[in-house]
């Protein structure tokens, strides 16, 4: 009887030991599975962080590309008034080669003869050629007063799109200031980008050394000699921007920087010019006024700026203009130069390139006086 007591306590206490052991098996695999688990979470964690550092670095870089690539868009358009798309002649690869037409200029005037090629300093564009109208601009400052941005707005604006790709308009900074160079740089690369970028619209600026020492001296002198001055340097403005577009196109229009065009004007000057019928002319006049709207043919610029440049010293440019006539082609006065009627261009600037004079010239127009008015309120809505 104790004997079978005993045996029932051992097989309690095996059933129990046995239930005891299963139970610590189970915790024991519950525990591993949680410390898998856990491991598995921390790894997931940890993987997790990885792929968040790796895109943080990603985001660094491209970040740091960014302002590396706007730092560098800053520089280069603070830098495009003297830099961007320049061409100095020192420069100038083996393979380019600089227009001739620049060399008659040598002729005229002994100092440049040492000065190697001689070509714009700055040239911002496409360099465009093969058209069949070049359109010339030249600009000074007028110090607090510009007209120029209102002159371009209604000269590009006022061209179909098969006429803008047929022509260039070249704005020749003639101004030694380099704000007043870089100001008109801004101002056209931020309104008129697109017509930069297609070629249609060209920047350059004249090289300091083209001008005679004459002009120099004249300019440190007061009042009179500071006039004449002024008037011979917008000759040889003149005569440059011609000499640059010679090669470019069919013809040339002379404009100024400080003129509104007429509606539809690029239309009627290249229907008028194509209908005419007499091959004899020199120049056709679409304003009266001074050197405004003046068209040339391209293969006579040369002729013209050598005339120019006999009597440079001696009258303005538009009087040199009518001299060419009253002296050489008087008996055929008629017949070589072309007067459109009504005008196509209005002079709309008071403050003069001369610096501390104002000019009030305006030319009338039979046809439309309101001209003037109707103009600056188109002008207003382009802008």
């Amino acid at each position: 009887m104790r004997t079978k007591q005993v045996n029932v306590l051992i097989a309690l206490a095996a059933v129990m030991l046995f239930s005891f052991s299963c139970f610590c098996i189970s915790r024991m695999t519950q525990t591993s599975n949680q410390l898998i688990n856990c491991r598995n979470h921390i790894l997931e964690f940890k993987e997790k962080m990885l792929r968040l550092k790796n895109k943080t670095e990603r985001n660094r870089q491209e970040l740091i590309k960014a302002l590396s690539k706007m730092k560098y868009e800053m520089t280069q358009r603070k830098n495009m008034s003297i830099n961007l798309v320049e061409k100095k002649m020192n420069t100038l690869g083996k393979s380019e080669t600089a227009s001739n037409t620049f060399e008659i200029l040598k002729f005229f005037f002994p100092h440049l003869r040492k000065a190697g090629r001689i070509y714009p300093d700055v040239i911002i564009g496409k360099e465009k050629t093969g058209v069949s109208f070049a359109l010339g601009i030249s600009t000074v400052n007028r110090g607090n007063q510009s007209y120029l941005k209102q002159t371009l707005n209604s000269i590009v604006s006022r061209m179909t799109p098969s006429e803008e790709k047929d022509s260039v308009v070249i704005v020749s900074v003639a101004d030694r200031n380099e704000d007043y160079l870089k100001s008109v740089v801004d101002m056209i690369t931020k309104r008129f980008k697109r017509q930069l970028r297609s070629g249609s619209l060209e920047i350059i600026s004249i090289p300091a050394f083209f001008y005679p020492n004459i002009l120099h001296v004249k300019q440190s002198t007061e009042d009179s000699g500071r006039s004449e001055s002024w008037r011979i340097k917008q000759v040889l403005d003149f005569c440059f921007l011609m000499l640059y577009a010679q090669p470019k196109a069919m013809y040339y229009l002379q404009l100024e920087d400080d003129i509104i065009a007429k509606k539809t004007y690029f239309t009627k000057i290249t229907d008028f010019v194509h209908n005419i019928t007499s091959k004899n002319w020199f120049y056709i006049e679409f304003s009266i006024l001074g050197f405004i709207g003046k068209l040339f043919k391209s293969e006579d610029l040369t002729d013209f700026v050598r005339f120019f440049l006999m009597f440079y010293k001696d009258k303005p440019i538009d009087l040199l203009l009518g001299d060419i006539f009253q002296e050489k082609c008087a008996e055929r006065n008629r017949q070589i130069r072309i007067r459109y009627k009504p005008s196509l261009f209005q002079h709309v600037g008071i403050e003069s390139s001369l610096p501390g004079e104002e000019q009030d010239s305006k030319e009338l127009h039979n046809s439309n006086t309101s001209f003037k008015n109707d103009e600056h309120h188109s002008l207003e809505k382009m802008a």
